[in-house]
This record gives C-alpha cells, sequence and structure tokens, in this order.
C-alpha cells in the first residue's frame, strides 16, 4: 500500500498549492476523500482515475501539475495490476 500513500500525499500537495486552479485542488481532495473511503480498494481507485483523467485535460493545468496528476494515476493503475 506504499503506493497509495504516496499517491494520497501527491493528491494533498495538489490541493494545497494555492498556484493550482481552484477546481482542479478541489478534485485532487475529492480524489483522496475517495482513496480515503471504506469501499473496496478497487473501486476506490477506479473512481479516483477517473476524477484525475478528466482534470488532466483541463487547459487551466500548469504543467507541473499535470505531471503530478499523471504520477498519481500511474501509482494508481499499478495497484490495479
Amino acid at each position: 500500500m506504499e503506493r497509495l500513500e504516496q499517491a494520497k500525499a501527491l493528491l494533498i500537495q495538489i490541493s494545497e498549492d494555492r498556484t493550482v486552479p481552484k477546481n482542479i485542488r478541489e478534485n485532487a481532495k475529492k480524489s483522496k476523500d475517495i482513496l480515503d473511503s471504506k469501499e473496496d480498494l478497487t473501486v476506490r481507485v477506479d473512481r479516483a482515475i477517473q476524477i484525475l483523467d478528466e482534470v488532466s485535460d483541463d487547459p487551466n493545468l500548469p504543467a507541473y501539475t499535470r505531471t503530478q496528476i499523471w504520477s498519481v494515476v500511474s501509482a494508481l493503475e499499478s495497484i490495479l495490476s
């Protein structure tokens, strides 16, 4: 579960970064909250990936944050495989 913890830590970092647009920060927090919920791990990871995939297409997303989001998605996908 180390990858899950790393993903959650990155999501916290994104959600607290004031240079990131508010809607992106809110979706990062929402994804982290989903990962913390009591649902089945596969369901939680899948839902978080869906949200983050949508966020990564946002034209207002700073390039460095997009890279962070891709890192989170990659870590979460490795949990599913």
